[in-house]
């Protein structure tokens, strides 16, 4: 659930993004139009006026990755005067809580806390000025409305958590091949360290031993023969 709620409600790879927005929202238009020919007690029929704000609603959304805030108070206008005009309320429930996941799953949490108090408030001052029936039903949609931020904001939530983990094995990994690389430099330069202090022995020895046969041969020349002084 969560794997499939990342793929279409979260983040893509740049060359899917479009087309997998594009087609979700040609998802969610196509379901709207389902639901205005089957529900008919909540709001009429849209006319020529009511389609096309469903219609760029939908269009609108393809977007929401890209400027969450942006298409949300975009969609909060188109919505309002949709449903000003009585029609079809239920239709653009599911656009609408989309904006409000992508808003609260990719912004700040301080533009998730003033899009969810500027919608909830939105809606129920309209609702609560046609009577008291409209606001309770209101109430009713603001439990949904918390929900789906709140899934936002969980979502936002584990995304830096996952990110966090991965840059902490990405850094774990760096620092043991430093370690590692250290440790290569530091045995490279003891073994250098230990050939330098045995060729300097090896080279002082036999300057030693020179300097000794030298001395011997100019003191007593008849004293060693040839094979006395090599050896």
């Amino acid at each position: 659930m969560e794997s499939l709620v990342e793929r279409v409600l979260g983040p893509a790879a740049p060359g899917e993004r479009l087309r997998t927005d594009t087609l979700f929202a040609l998802a969610m238009a196509v379901s709207a139009v389902v639901i205005v020919r089957s529900v008919r007690d909540n709001g009429h029929v849209p006319d020529v006026l009511g389609w096309a704000l469903l219609l760029v609603a939908h269009v609108v959304i393809v977007w929401r990755r890209r400027a969450p805030v942006r298409v949300m108070v975009t969609l909060m206008a188109i919505l309002l005067v949709y449903h000003s005009l009585d029609n079809n309320h239920t239709a653009p429930m599911a656009v609408s809580m989309v904006a409000l996941f992508t808003v609260a799953s990719r912004t700040r949490p301080r533009n998730t806390l003033l899009i969810g108090v500027g919608v909830m408030g939105v809606m129920l001052t309209v609702k609560f000025s046609e009577g008291m029936a409209e606001g309770a039903e209101s109430l009713r949609i603001s439990g949904w409305i918390v929900a789906f931020l709140l899934l936002g904001v969980y979502v936002r939530i584990h995304r830096q958590y996952v990110a966090s983990v991965v840059e902490r094995a990405e850094r774990a990994e760096r620092t043991r091949e430093e370690e590692a690389r250290r440790r290569v430099a530091e045995e490279r330069l003891r073994v250098a360290r230990d050939l330098h202090d045995l060729l300097a022995h090896s080279i002082t020895l036999v300057g030693v031993q020179t300097s000794v046969a030298a001395h011997v041969l100019a003191a007593d020349p008849d004293r060693l023969d040839r094979a006395a002084v090599a050896k």
